[in-house]
C-alpha cells in the first residue's frame, strides 16, 4: 500500500514537471518567433525635391511675324492682275499684282516727245549763241543782242534737262505698274482684286516677312519685372518636347484696359522651319537668380538646442540623423536650401520619439 502510494506520486510529479519543462519551451518558442517577427517603426516619409524658390510661370502666346508689311503701288491706275493669294510663299522681286500700263506709257511717250523737241531747241539755241559771239567779236553786233542769245541757249539747256528727268519720272511710274515683293516671306491678306482702282500708297498686299519670328503673350503686371529679367523659353503645343531660347524685344508701356496685362513680344532667334506663324505656343518665364529650395512638412524638423536636422532613411529602414539649412519656414512646413540630396527620403512625422541606431519600416499611410 506504500509502495503504491510513493509510485503515485513520484507519477504525478513527473506529469508535473513535464508540463513545466513544455510550458517553459513554449514560452522561449514564442518569445523567439516575436523577437525574430518584431517589425521596425513605421514611418511616414517625404521625398526631398528642389526647385527654384519663385516658381515658373507659363502663359500662352501665338507666333507671329516681326515684320508684316502693308505693300501697294506708288502710282494710282486700275488693277490688272493679282499674282498671287492668301497664303503663298513669296521671293524678293517676285511679281505680286500690276496695274494697267495705258496711261503710264502715253506719259512716257508724251516725256520722249519733250525731249526731243528739248533736244532740237537747245541745238538751234547754241548755234544762235555761237553765231552771236562770232559776230561780237567782229564788232558787227551788239552786247544785248549777245546777252539775248546767251539766255535763248541757257533756257533751252534747262529744258533739256527738265525733259530728261520727266523722261526717267516716267519710266520709273512705268515700273511701279508692276507690285514686286521686297522680301522673302508670306501673303496674309490681299486686299485688292483685279479691276479696282486704288490710289497711291494704298494697302494691296500685307506679306509676314520670314526673317524674323517672335512670341506676343499677354504678361499680368505681377510679372512684369521678370520679363525684362529672367531667363525665357518657348515650346511648341505641335511639338513639346523642343525649347526655344526666347529674349524680350518689346513690352507695351500700357496695361490693356479690359484684361490689365502688358502685351510682350519675344523674339526666336534659333527658330526654324517647325517654327510657323500662326502657331500656339506656350511661354515659360524663370526668375534667373532665384535660389533652389525644398519645402517638407514642419513635422519632419528635429531641433534640440542644435542646429535644424531631418532623419534620413536608406534602403535598409536606418535613420540617420543630418543637419540641414532652413531658408524659411510658412505655417506648415519648412523651407531648406541645402543639407540633403535630391531624392532623399526623409521622416515626416514622430522624429522626436526616433533614435539613429532604431530601424524603421516606411508606410503610406499611419492606421490606428
Amino acid at each position: 500500500m506504500l509502495v503504491r502510494l510513493i509510485l503515485s506520486s513520484y507519477s504525478k510529479f513527473l506529469a508535473g514537471l513535464s508540463l513545466a519543462v513544455l510550458a517553459i519551451a513554449l514560452t522561449g518558442c514564442d518569445e523567439m518567433v516575436a523577437e525574430k517577427a518584431a517589425p521596425g517603426r513605421p514611418v511616414l516619409v517625404a521625398t526631398v525635391h528642389y526647385e527654384p524658390e519663385s516658381p515658373e510661370r507659363s502663359f500662352v502666346g501665338t507666333i507671329k511675324p516681326r515684320i508684316e508689311t502693308d505693300m501697294g503701288f506708288r502710282v494710282p491706275g486700275k488693277v490688272a492682275k493679282r499674282l498671287i493669294e492668301v497664303g503663298q510663299t513669296v521671293d524678293v522681286g517676285q511679281p505680286l499684282a500690276t496695274l494697267d500700263e495705258v496711261d503710264l506709257k502715253l506719259q512716257a511717250e508724251q516725256a520722249e516727245a519733250e525731249f526731243s523737241a528739248a533736244t532740237g531747241v537747245l541745238a538751234q539755241a547754241s548755234a544762235s549763241e555761237q553765231r552771236a559771239k562770232d559776230l561780237r567779236a567782229k564788232g558787227w553786233t551788239t552786247d544785248a543782242q549777245m546777252d539775248t542769245s546767251r539766255a535763248a541757249a541757257d533756257e533751252a539747256r534747262a529744258r533739256l534737262n527738265r525733259a530728261e528727268r520727266s523722261v526717267e519720272l516716267t519710266k520709273n511710274s512705268l515700273s511701279y505698274a508692276t507690285l514686286l515683293a521686297d522680301s522673302r516671306g508670306v501673303v496674309t491678306a490681299t486686299l485688292i482684286d483685279p479691276g479696282q482702282v486704288v490710289a497711291s500708297g494704298q494697302t494691296g498686299i500685307r506679306v509676314a516677312r520670314f526673317a524674323e519670328k517672335e512670341a506676343v503673350v499677354a504678361i499680368p503686371e505681377t510679372l512684369v519685372g521678370r520679363a525684362k529679367s529672367g531667363t525665357a523659353t518657348v515650346t511648341l503645343w505641335s511639338d513639346a518636347d523642343k525649347k526655344y531660347a526666347a529674349k524680350l524685344r518689346e513690352i507695351a508701356p500700357s496695361a490693356d484696359p479690359a484684361t490689365r496685362t502688358y502685351l510682350a513680344k519675344f523674339s526666336l532667334p534659333e527658330a526654324d522651319d517647325k517654327v510657323s506663324l500662326g502657331m500656339t505656343a506656350t511661354l515659360t518665364l524663370a526668375d534667373a537668380a532665384t535660389e533652389r529650395v525644398a519645402k517638407l512638412p514642419l513635422s519632419a524638423l528635429f531641433s534640440q538646442g542644435s542646429n535644424p536636422s531631418l532623419y534620413i532613411v536608406d534602403d535598409s529602414g536606418a535613420v540617420k540623423l543630418q543637419p540641414v539649412v532652413v531658408k524659411s519656414y510658412d505655417s506648415n512646413c519648412v523651407v531648406i536650401s541645402g543639407g540633403v540630396t535630391e531624392g532623399a527620403k526623409v521622416v515626416a512625422l514622430g522624429v522626436q520619439k526616433l533614435d539613429a541606431a532604431q530601424k524603421v519600416r516606411v508606410v503610406s499611410s499611419l492606421s490606428f
